[in-house]
């Protein structure tokens, strides 16, 4: 049987997008998105609310974009898979665990800073797919990558 690796995250980013490029020209960016969930706790009452950190990375043509539309506070939508790497540190293995980023979609309405004005839809590589009207500098609603 074939196994699904597939995870969604939707929250607001925690920093600017970090850029880098290898040798060969392929774009590499890292964001941190956080995405947070509230109870009420049911000795006291009180509101709990629980922030999770997760870290993307997104290559190729995804990570130009993400570098360039993304900026810090930005709600997006995510989509992606799982990647577990294990390194040592002191002599003692540590394992690190990122999304590696299909599918970015800008979310929100139009702000400060952001140029886009609706929710964006699903889209392919190729531009944007939908009936959204978003200004004409921005060359997509959504980018999906594919290896």
């Amino acid at each position: 049987m074939r196994g699904i690796n597939k995870v969604i995250i939707v929250g607001n980013t925690g920093r600017d997008p970090e850029t880098r490029y290898l040798p060969s020209g392929t774009a590499i960016t890292n964001i941190s998105v956080a995405t947070s969930e509230s109870r009420t706790d049911k000795q006291t009452g009180e509101k709990v609310e629980k922030t999770e950190w997760h870290r993307i990375v997104a290559f190729g043509k995804l990570a130009e974009i993400i570098g360039q539309y993304v900026k810090k506070g930005t709600p997006v939508y995510i989509e992606g898979k799982l990647s577990t790497s294990s390194y040592d540190k002191d002599g003692q293995k540590h394992y690190s665990t990122q999304v590696v980023a299909e599918t970015m979609e800008l979310l929100g309405g139009k702000s400060e800073g952001s140029a886009q004005e609706k929710p964006a839809t699903e889209s392919t590589a190729g531009g944007a797919r939908g009936t959204n009207d978003f200004e004409d500098d921005i060359p997509f609603a959504a980018v999906r990558s594919y290896p």
